[in-house]
């Protein structure tokens, strides 16, 4: 059976428009399945050359393959459940800085060069203060990305055309604004030069985004049938799921050099991610966290079979559309379709995510992922969001760490269990209630001061302990 390689697929080359740093399954199943979106469909002509971050990764392996792997998207598509996969082939070579710093350095050579792309992991866009300008090559990312940016500024005397669109995918805030700052840092210990600092100021552009996709990864366990399926060889193969969104926060100008428009991508140009970033955490993220006390408790152990449940999965529809979209600034229309796409994904087939695996430090999740939505819709509404606070109740119940019987293993801060445990102790719902919603270690605020919250959740408490959270939850969505 032959490998996957340029000899034995029927693929295309690209102009090396794009310097990747990493190489691994996030950008290979997100940004490079875009790119060979845009390729193909329109004409955007953006090879990549994908760049090992660090000394340990994947760079012999795709250029064993000249750079082409296998993507399988799974999932929920237009009400359907779909798998399909495609060979991609954006990416034009690997470099190892650690074997071959003279090939790194060379790309910043290249007058077609456009785009940088990273993720590096959420450590990756950091400083080390022990990174030089003539380490072969620098330890950090920021580092090696500065050095190469000041060979390009060198080799084109600065010319104001050479600069770069740098986007990061790292998952922290404002990823291109940290990035860029930790740049100048690195240009002023290294004495770079005033020049230099203008042509990073006035000549590249920095993006912060706000990336999403689920990306299982390689997919081990079924390699056989896939490799059966495909008739080759690929040691790359890499799943991810059918929803995708890049938000990308940048001027005009960027949306104009990345024709996604006319590919049917998900990504959004905007000069304030803020809303979309809080769209996430509130919707995804905080429907995530709403549901698993919930739903574990109800006696189901995964995401999916909370949706097809009736009576758990039509709670969630109604807490995240009732109350979670109204507390939200996006246009209403756009809420509703990412509150679809997010319980698409939740029903997607080809994925198991466990309950469980969503509850570690449930108390700090629900603190950054439910409260903010239950105190805008207090202040917004002046009601109080009861699927939100039912599922508040069900979080203090779930670290009584009983399942009808069934220990939970609780996974929290040592310092959140012992309170849980002390307040269980007490077996006294109405001080248990008090006590947990006056904990501003929790929450930073002292909850009960909020006009019928205390009494509300220890009604529903008091139910989940004396019938049971079926018979509880039934009642409640009725």
């Amino acid at each position: 059976m032959n490998s996957l390689n340029r000899k034995t697929a029927d693929v295309k080359s690209y102009s090396e428009r794009v310097i990747q740093f990493g190489e691994g399954n996030f950008l290979r199943a997100f940004v490079n399945w875009m790119f060979h979106e845009m390729n193909q469909k329109a004409g955007f002509n953006a090879g990549v050359v994908a760049v090992q971050p660090i000394d340990q990764g994947l760079i012999k392996m795709l250029n064993d393959q000249d750079g082409l792997y296998t993507l399988y998207l799974n999932g929920i598509k237009n009400g359907k459940a779909i798998s399909e996969h495609q060979i991609i082939d954006c990416i034009q070579r690997g470099i190892n800085p650690y074997e071959n710093y003279t090939d790194y350095l060379a790309v910043a050579e290249n007058p077609e060069l456009r785009f940088v792309i990273s993720n590096t992991t959420e450590a990756g866009i950091s400083y080390n203060a022990n990174d030089k300008l003539d380490d072969a090559p620098q330890s950090s990312y920021p580092g090696k990305l500065t050095a190469l940016l000041y060979k390009r500024f060198q080799a084109f005397n600065g010319a104001s055309d050479k600069g770069l669109i740098l986007i990061p995918c790292e998952l922290i805030d404002k990823n291109g604004d940290n990035l860029k700052r930790i740049i100048l840092q690195y240009a002023a210990d290294w004495n770079l030069g005033d020049a230099f600092v203008d042509w990073i100021n006035n000549d590249n552009i920095f993006c912060n985004s706000l990336v999403d996709r689920i990306v299982p990864g390689y997919p081990r366990d079924k390699m056989d049938a896939i490799t059966k399926e495909l008739g080759y060889k690929d040691n790359l193969v890499v799943e991810g799921e059918q929803f995708h969104l890049w938000v990308i926060e940048g001027p005009a100008s960027v949306k104009e050099e990345i024709p996604s428009e006319s590919c049917g991508l998900n990504i959004v140009f905007t000069d304030n991610m803020e809303p979309y970033r809080t769209r996430k955490v509130r919707i995804l993220n905080g429907a995530h966290t709403t549901l698993v006390p919930v739903g574990y408790l109800y006696g189901i152990d995964k995401v999916r079979e909370s949706l097809e449940d009736e009576v758990v999965g039509t709670y969630l529809k109604n807490t995240i559309f009732n109350e979670i979209c109204p507390t939200l600034d996006l246009p209403e229309a756009e809420l509703n379709q990412f509150a679809n796409d997010v319980l698409d994904r939740f029903r997607n087939p080809y994925l198991e995510h466990a309950l469980m695996s969503i509850s570690l430090n449930s108390t700090s999740k629900f603190k950054t992922r439910v409260l903010p939505s239950i105190l805008e819709y207090v202040k917004r509404k002046n009601e109080l969001p009861k699927g939100l606070l039912f599922s508040l109740a069900s979080l203090i119940a779930f670290y009584k760490g009983d399942r009808d019987g069934e220990k939970i293993a609780l996974n929290d801060d040592q310092s959140a269990l012992d309170f849980f445990a002390t307040q269980w102790a007490t077996g006294d719902i109405v001080e248990i209630v008090k006590a947990t919603l006056s904990n501003t270690d929790f929450w930073g605020t002292d909850l009960s001061t909020i006009d019928g919250l205390q009494t509300t959740v220890t009604t529903y408490l008091q139910a989940i302990v004396d019938n049971g959270m079926k018979a509880s939850l039934q009642a409640f969505i009725k």
